[in-house]
């Protein structure tokens, strides 16, 4: 038997750890790489013996046997504008951060690629082991990348086809409550500011956007705008429709960077939000709450949306099939002083 002292000259292992908890190596390796459910006193006991061994598990070796760099992506091809904005603080980093914490708690690490042109040229040296790709768009590079390398995916919202498993955000509902809401509270002509892009979840808008307007028997007017400069474009656009005589009482904006673009412009020509001008968004981030007054928009629930994306991928990785998409929980609409006066 091995005693402390000679421990203390050798790395410890997994066997030893057995040994100090009572039970078979391969509980232990179960225990650390969640690949296997292990009975809450059971952990409890290899935690603690790998508190007082001291055991740190030797990842490099564990990537050689199993042929894995425990290692999963998370991209977006969204531009910057969109997908995190000035402040850094975006949609695309929300998600990122709940998706590497539920990496982390089954002992993967997570790395966030941001926007990039060539992303097979640029990626071709990091090893990873699959992705989470969320709002592709309908000619995606990066899906093309992922899959000419032979790499599990899992898409977050609409994806161009179904071949991958995919989380499925109801853009329809999404773009309903907000129409919705701008008709529940008095806006009879609010144009719809939306990317130019084909990502799915900019086509969903539009179609719900018209159909919704249409059946309440309000004019239509979409505002198509480069997402690239998307704060300063719908900023210009708004400007030229009040400045052209379009008359508006309201702004349904597909994604916060555009509202906030909305937003400058209408105190540029002195218009009260929401006396004269309301206005919504789709993500309740950063922008939306900094607003004066904060935007009303809609808790998409991302946290849920990453971890559900996460473990779907690490379970297909483990050799899980996943049939069909998967639903995501519902958004939440929170209503603020952008349409409600005094909220």
């Amino acid at each position: 038997m091995s005693s402390s002292s000679d421990l203390s000259r050798r790395r410890v292992t997994v066997k030893d750890v057995a040994r100090v908890a009572g039970v078979s190596a391969g509980t232990v390796s179960n225990a650390i790489s969640g690949k296997r459910r292990v009975d809450a006193e059971t952990r409890e006991r290899i935690d603690r013996a790998i508190a007082e061994l001291g055991y740190v598990p030797n990842l490099a070796a564990r990537g050689m046997r199993t042929g894995r760099a425990n290692t999963i992506a998370i991209f977006s091809s969204m531009p910057t504008a969109v997908a995190a904005g000035k402040a850094k603080l975006g949609f695309l980093m929300e998600i990122a951060a709940a998706a590497a914490v539920t990496a982390l708690e089954r002992n993967v690490a997570l790395v966030l690629v941001p926007p990039i042109k060539d992303p097979s040229t640029a990626l071709s040296t990091i090893p990873f082991d699959g992705a989470v790709l969320v709002e592709p768009a309908a000619d995606d590079p990066y899906l093309d990348m992922l899959r000419n390398r032979g790499l599990p995916s899992v898409v977050i919202g609409p994806p161009p086809d179904e071949k991958d498993p995919w989380v499925r955000v109801d853009n329809h509902q999404i773009a309903e409550l907000l129409v919705d809401h701008m008709i529940e509270v008095g806006a009879t002509n609010f144009p719809l500011l939306v990317g130019r892009s084909m990502r799915r979840s900019n086509v969903i808008f539009r179609e719900t956007y018209v159909a919704r307007c249409s059946a309440a028997g309000l004019p239509v007017r979409i505002i198509e705008i480069d997402e690239t400069d998307a704060e300063n474009a719908a900023e210009a656009a708004i400007l030229r429709e009040i400045d052209e005589g379009n008359g508006l009482d309201g702004v349904v904006a597909s994604i916060d960077a555009t509202a906030s673009g909305a937003m400058s412009a209408l105190r540029a020509r002195g218009l009260s939000v929401p006396d004269d001008v309301k206005v919504v968004t789709r993500y309740d981030g950063f922008r939306a709450r900094s607003e004066n007054p904060s935007l009303t928009a809609l808790n998409l629930r991302l946290d849920e949306i990453a971890q559900i994306a996460a473990n779907s991928l690490l379970d297909v990785l483990e050799g899980k099939e996943l049939s069909g998409p998967i639903d995501a929980p519902p958004p939440l609409l929170v209503v603020r002083g952008s349409t409600v006066k005094g909220m």
